[in-house]
């Protein structure tokens, strides 16, 4: 592993030309208006798993369609009024998996709201929330990234990029959450969300962002042959005639766009040795980032970024924001 993509200096100026489709606000209005006519059937239902220091509930609301989006809200034990709180979104393959495996937020003070990704789950961590508008519907092995990919109303982050956005109106329903003190936050597929969410609710007020996934497609499946990106190459290999239909739906789901709309103060991080996940892709969603911003570089490091140093840059920057 190597430094292949732009050097750091051009990096910091990559801003590439935006190919945003013309309706793509009224698209994201439109499918999030749909969705918010059914019922949002919030619950939080205790759970006990042994933890003295936390509480925790099984959270289930409606997303896409009216349908069941399975969570975690974890919440520290000891607390006294609303609660600042972290949601979180998870990469690609992984699933909710069990409450001890989410405990950081919550030990720091927050509240923190693990939602579920509809159809994954069963690549490095389990998942419960089945995809009914994929066939059989059950968490699966990836991938995911061309299903329904001919059309942006069946495109499948459509439905998960919906369900994002319910999941942080879940979280402002609980009563010991603070509706007005909203991050969200993910790594890779988790980052790609966090920035699809920060833009389509542009009042949150802080979005942590690391190694994104799902940002500046085509430069992505250009640049690196590693998966998940390989799998939309894969796709355009056989089907030949379908390539532009194919990047003309990824146009609505391009972290690049949603950047341009997101208002949250935002930490990213990026591996400049990052093969999944080009720099300059990373880049592309920083650079047209609309509100305050920071990102943390890791020369040395890949997909993993910075790891640990990386999460207590992440608390820092939100004790800056809340105390």
């Amino acid at each position: 592993m190597a430094i292949f993509d732009l050097p750091l200096e051009q990096l910091k100026t990559y801003i590439p030309t935006r190919e945003e489709p013309a309706d793509f606000d009224s698209f994201w209005k439109s499918t999030l208006d749909e969705t918010r006519t059914y019922p949002m059937k919030a619950t939080f239902e205790k759970v006990d798993y042994g933890l003295v220091a936390q509480e925790t509930f099984d959270v289930t609301f409606n997303g896409f369609g009216g349908q069941q989006v399975r969570g975690w809200l974890i919440l520290p034990k000891q607390r006294s009024g609303k609660l600042p709180c972290v949601v979180e979104y998870i990469g690609y393959g992984g699933g909710r998996s069990f409450p001890i495996d989410w405990l950081l937020w919550a030990s720091a003070g927050y509240a923190h709201l693990v939602m579920d990704t509809r159809g994954q789950g069963s690549a490095w961590s389990s998942g419960d929330t089945p995809d009914l508008y994929s066939d059989g519907g059950n968490p699966h092995f990836p991938g995911s990234m061309t299903n329904g990919i001919l059309d942006p109303k069946h495109y499948y982050y459509r439905r998960v990029f919906t369900d994002a956005v319910r999941a942080i109106e879940a979280a402002r329903k609980h009563r010991d959450v603070d509706a007005s003190r909203i991050a969200v936050t993910g790594g890779s597929q988790g980052g790609g969300i966090t920035i699809a969410a920060a833009g389509l609710v542009p009042d949150v007020a802080a979005a942590m962002p690391d190694v994104p996934f799902l940002c500046h497609y085509r430069r992505a499946t250009e640049l690196v042959d590693t998966y998940p990106y390989k799998e939309i190459a894969d796709y355009c290999h056989i089907h030949r005639d379908k390539v532009d239909t194919v990047f003309s739906t990824l146009s609505y789901f391009d972290g690049v766009h949603f950047s341009t709309r997101a208002r949250a103060r935002a930490l990213f991080s990026v591996g400049l040795m990052d093969e999944i996940c080009p720099p300059s892709t990373v880049y592309a969603a920083y650079n047209h980032w609309a509100g305050e911003k920071d990102i943390k570089i890791y020369p040395y490091n890949g997909h993993e970024g910075g790891g640990s140093y990386q999460t207590v840059e992440k608390l820092k920057f939100l004790k800056n924001i809340w105390g």
